[in-house]
């Protein structure tokens, strides 16, 4: 039964819509016939799905292609960094091809000018949710591709372009795929999950022989009668915000808002060309607690930004001690070539910018050891992620994969990647809840 596929090798980088970008390729390349292969060795052209977001993105794209063309000679580029091929083609001269992001098409052309496909349709079975990159218990779904907003230290505008939504049958169409092929954790992404369907003016699709307008209050209503975990990514925080909470309180979405922030002076918000109103935030937050005392919250901060003072930093931190978010990533203003916040006068030294990013980061810290403390005697439902002989690692509501805690189940070695279990928190430190199955 053994033929010889034509064989693609994959490098995959970036954020979760990229990581949805590779997966879509990937299917296609299967649906055509081909093996994708884990070694430089064995591929007979290699894709790099590049990222291209920051300068430490651009260099690790960089470093990708050079490292395939070095063990492979043949390879194709693809994704954000693909949006400067100028800068690619001075770096790698010998590339295949270079593609922007969601250029499927384009990706599929190049491979096809290198290796004609063999398709054999009794051979090559694809699964009906497409092949993904994720373990098989969580999955990302991503709604739409680019984005309206022009904050003046991102170029994901000039890259993916205009928020352009998909349709909300196709989005709920796929998500029922997921979850039979055994997903149990769907986690939604797009550049702006709040401003969903505005392009569409929320037009209606029918699902299920029931109505649901393109828009993310209707979505979440969708995605909560699949019965598994639902998780909200990158959620802007709109008026219409207010609306899914209830549904978080009343167990059909996870009760977890991951929302990008950015900062909290006035003044530098506006600068970022951001959402400014801190006071307003802070009321929404005591309001959503209120309704759905279960919510968590995470966010995203930038320290250092240009023309950023002492007393504006020390409004950050005041931000983060009155909000006492559960879950912060923070980083250094780095600028990123093409953004406007280049310009901006009075760039913050790169010692200082590491002092208060290490400053900000104590404050969080405390703020996370307690909020994790308070959980300690307290039973929980976690999704297992793996076991060893040491336990298992799972997830609660509160822990998006990759990016937040886990929880280590120490008598866990029974359970199965994939498996819901209640635990009871025995102990916690900065990141991590450390449980045990009762009885």
């Amino acid at each position: 039964m053994s033929r010889q596929n034509p064989k693609v090798g994959f490098v995959s980088l970036g954020c979760p819509k990229a990581l949805v970008d590779s997966e879509r390729i990937l299917t296609q390349l299967r649906v055509e016939g081909y093996d994708i292969v884990p070694t430089y060795d064995d591929a007979d052209v290699v894709v790099v799905n590049t990222c291209g977001f920051i300068d430490a993105a651009v260099e690790e794209s960089l470093d990708a292609i050079g490292e395939a063309l070095a063990e492979n000679g043949k390879v194709i580029v693809t994704g954000c960094l693909g949006a400067k091929a100028d800068v690619i083609r001075q770096a790698h001269p010998d590339v295949l091809s270079i593609s922007g992001p969601q250029d499927y098409t384009s990706v599929m052309n190049a491979v096809h000018a290198q290796l004609p496909p063999k398709h054999d349709p009794f051979l090559d079975l694809v699964p009906p949710q497409g092949l993904k990159l994720t373990p098989k218990h969580y999955a990302y779904l991503k709604i739409s591709e680019g984005c309206n907003h022009r904050c003046s230290f991102c170029i994901i505008p000039s890259m993916r372009g205009d928020l352009v939504s998909r349709p909300v049958d196709q989005v709920l169409q796929e998500a029922e795929k997921l979850v039979k092929g055994g997903v149990r954790e769907l986690l939604v992404i797009s550049q702006d999950t709040s401003a969903y369907g505005v392009d569409m003016k929320y037009a209606e699709r029918e699902w299920r022989g029931k109505s649901y307008r393109t828009r993310m209050t209707e979505l979440c209503e969708g995605l909560a009668e699949l019965k598994v975990w639902t998780r909200l990514h990158y959620v802007y925080p709109y008026p219409h915000v207010d609306e899914v909470v209830p549904l978080m309180a009343e167990g059909k979405l996870l009760p977890y808002l991951d929302i990008p922030f950015q900062h909290a002076s006035p003044r530098i918000l506006k600068l970022m060309k951001r959402p400014g109103a801190v006071d307003k935030v802070l009321a929404r937050v005591k309001k959503w607690r209120a309704i759905c005392p279960e919510l968590t919250i995470r966010s995203t901060f930038i320290v250092g930004f240009p023309g950023e003072t002492e007393e504006e930093f020390e409004e950050l931190l005041d931000f983060l001690r009155e909000a006492q978010l559960d879950r912060v990533g923070a980083f250094a203003y780095s600028p990123v070539e093409g953004a406007k916040a280049n310009d901006l006068p009075d760039p913050v030294p790169d010692e200082i910018k590491e002092e208060r990013l290490e400053r900000f980061m104590e404050v969080q810290a405390e703020i996370s050891s307690v909020r994790l403390g308070e959980k300690i005697g307290r039973r929980i439902t976690v999704l297992v992620d793996s076991v060893d002989a040491d336990g298992a690692v799972a997830r609660s509501a509160a822990d998006a994969p990759e990016i937040d805690g886990v929880v280590h189940v120490d008598n866990g070695q029974k359970l199965r990647p994939g498996q819901f279990a209640e635990v009871e928190v025995i102990n916690a430190d900065q990141h991590d809840l450390f449980a045990r199955l009762p009885g």
